[in-house]
């Protein structure tokens, strides 16, 4: 008797149709199966990045996390700061100290119509510029935080 391989000679499938039979026989497996064995010169030639870890990420601890503030977040919520008593009204200018808020920089989006005297660690000079057109002036003060290492050679 003729065995079924001898009947298919000269045919590829065998009878069995494009699908080789089970599964995804006939494409190598499915989705990412074989990338690191069959199918590794396809990986190399249009995916090379797909395996491994990539770029990097800071230590949390070397991470600052600034918090910021526009100026036109200040000026739209002078009213709030006013009942809160975090900023105080002498004369046509309010006083403001952002760093009673924790806030941690003065940044220069939007405009600014109130002349305000503005307390705070940093400030762009965009910030800079708008506070003092509307006839107030940016106060400056950086709060250090001593560290171990300052006060290690503070010491010696």
């Amino acid at each position: 008797m003729v065995s079924k391989t001898e009947k298919f000679r000269g045919s590829r499938t065998h009878g069995r149709g494009k699908k080789a039979g089970r599964g995804a026989g006939l494409r190598g497996g499915r989705g990412n199966a074989g990338l690191h064995k069959h199918k590794y010169i396809w990986t190399v030639k249009y995916d090379p990045d797909h395996f491994g870890r990539h770029g990097f990420k800071r230590h949390p601890s070397l991470v600052k996390k600034r918090i910021t503030v526009n100026v036109s977040q200040v000026e739209r919520n002078l009213h709030k700061y006013l009942e809160e008593k975090t900023a105080i009204e002498k004369g046509e200018v309010i006083e403001v100290d952002l760093r009673a808020m924790k806030i941690d920089k003065l940044l220069g989006t939007g405009k600014v119509t109130t002349a305000m005297k503005i307390t705070v660690s940093e400030a762009s000079k965009k910030a800079l510029d708008k506070i003092k057109k509307a006839g107030g002036e940016v106060i400056l003060s950086k709060t250090e935080k001593k560290t171990e290492k300052s006060e290690k050679t503070e010491k010696n």
